[in-house]
């Protein structure tokens, strides 16, 4: 069995509006009302996944869901056309395409019985995001059908809020070996929520047999949560043997990094000080929101949004640890400019899972030629721009159903279709 990391990134879906529902997401909050670009957005997100292809990754793609979500509402009572505009856009969110939160992942090297274990996040914190876990269960168990190689869990109870890979970090020699799984929880956020309780992160670690000298739990800064890092990969991220933080990522720095290396000495842990980047320019530039990935010839590269260029501190930063030969040997950057304003980053929109690519259903793989055909479809059939005042409109309702009809008709996965 050949493991190796896939980046599965969450398609852009058609519905792509800026309704500002994520209390704690200032990007979110700052963009609300504006007009959004659905098919700009989608077509970005491609992009991203070519240049992630073009560094000799393996690249995964998730689908957009059914929007309206009218199963949801149904359940509420409630009738999309009728309902109040709040609810409606709660139903409408194309919020998905940030993958991160789709599960969390454990690879096969560090599970009881030596499978991958996916669990799917119940999201519960949040309205918008709460009803998606039951489509997202369903790609996931497509995608992941193997039970020789994969089991994938329901969502943990939602009395514990738990919000994925986007609060959970990993370290090791390389992704085939056994790691060590971190799991980062909120206690409090100031003003806003702390969205990932260490419950549901412990009951993760249980369905997924994972070693307890093997896993750790570390507290989220109340800080950082209240300065609008509503999830750990928004101040810090790992792969193999690094830790990129910034120094406000979590509650006690010092204990923190002191417990990784007590159970992972050969860590190399980068921490960006607040005197060089201020919390704010790291989160507003979305610096650590990045995909840390380590190309075939292993010259581990950095892959930021174009915000991070534009913010003088970060951009000097970068090129100063460029220069230093630091563990980064590499920064690409990407323009994901619809999906930063909505407060989603390159690390936002992808969720790592490292297994065996023959494992995985074919479907949910891609290369530049699937790419072309899926852009082209992107271009007939996504709305160029939602009016979020319009959400509502029956015209609306039918371009994002036959676009995602569309989409699914190419990939040939035409059991995700429905509502």
């Amino acid at each position: 069995m050949t493991i190796r990391e896939i980046n599965f990134d969450g398609l852009i879906g058609p519905s792509h509006n800026y309704a500002g529902l994520s209390l704690g997401n200032l990007a979110s909050t700052r963009h609300a009302g504006n007009i959004s670009r659905p098919r700009a957005a989608a077509l970005q997100g491609i992009e991203k996944m070519r240049a992630n292809i073009g560094l000799g990754l393996v690249q995964g793609v998730f689908m957009p869901l059914p929007r309206p979500n009218n199963d949801w509402l149904a359940a509420l009572g409630a009738d999309f056309h009728l309902c109040n505009h709040a609810l409606a856009a709660n139903a409408m969110s194309a919020s998905s395409m940030w993958a991160a939160n789709a599960a969390t992942v454990s690879p096969a090297p560090d599970t009881g019985d030596g499978r991958c274990h996916l669990t799917v996040a119940n999201l519960k914190t949040m309205a918008h995001r709460s009803h998606e876990w039951p489509d997202t269960l369903r790609q996931l168990r497509l995608a992941f059908a193997d039970g020789s190689a994969f089991a994938v869990h329901d969502p943990v109870p939602p009395a514990f809020g738990d919000e994925g890979a986007a609060n959970f970090m990993r370290l090791t020699e390389e992704h085939g070996q056994s790691g060590l799984e971190i799991f980062v929880y909120g206690v409090s956020g100031g003003p806003y929520p702390a969205r990932q309780h260490i419950e549901a992160s412990r009951a993760i670690a249980r369905l997924h047999g994972l070693s307890p000298d093997r896993t750790l739990y570390i507290q989220q800064s109340e800080e950082a949560i209240a300065a609008g890092a509503f999830h750990n990969d928004v101040v810090a991220v790992a792969n193999e043997r690094v830790l990129f933080a910034h120094e406000k990522a979590f509650a006690d720095r010092d204990g923190s990094v002191e417990a990784i290396r007590e159970r992972f000495p050969s860590l190399e842990y980068v921490e960006v000080s607040g005197a060089d980047v201020p919390l704010d320019d790291a989160i507003r530039s979305y610096l650590f929101n990045a995909q840390l990935v380590t190309p075939p010839d292993g010259e581990m590269t950095l892959v930021v949004p174009e915000e991070c260029r534009e913010t003088e501190s970060v951009w000097t930063w970068l090129q100063a640890h460029l220069a230093s030969n630091g563990p980064i040997r590499r920064v690409e950057v990407v323009d994901v400019r619809q999906s930063m304003a909505n407060g989603g980053g390159p690390a936002c929109l992808r969720l790592r899972v490292a297994c065996d690519p023959a494992r995985v259903d074919p479907r949910f793989l891609v290369d530049p030629d699937k790419l072309d055909r899926m852009a082209e479809v992107v271009k007939a059939y996504w709305p160029e721009e939602i009016d979020g005042r319009e959400l509502q409109s029956e015209t609306l309702v039918r371009a994002v159903r036959d676009a995602r009809n569309a989409i699914l008709e190419l990939m040939e996965l035409g059991e995700l279709s429905s509502n």
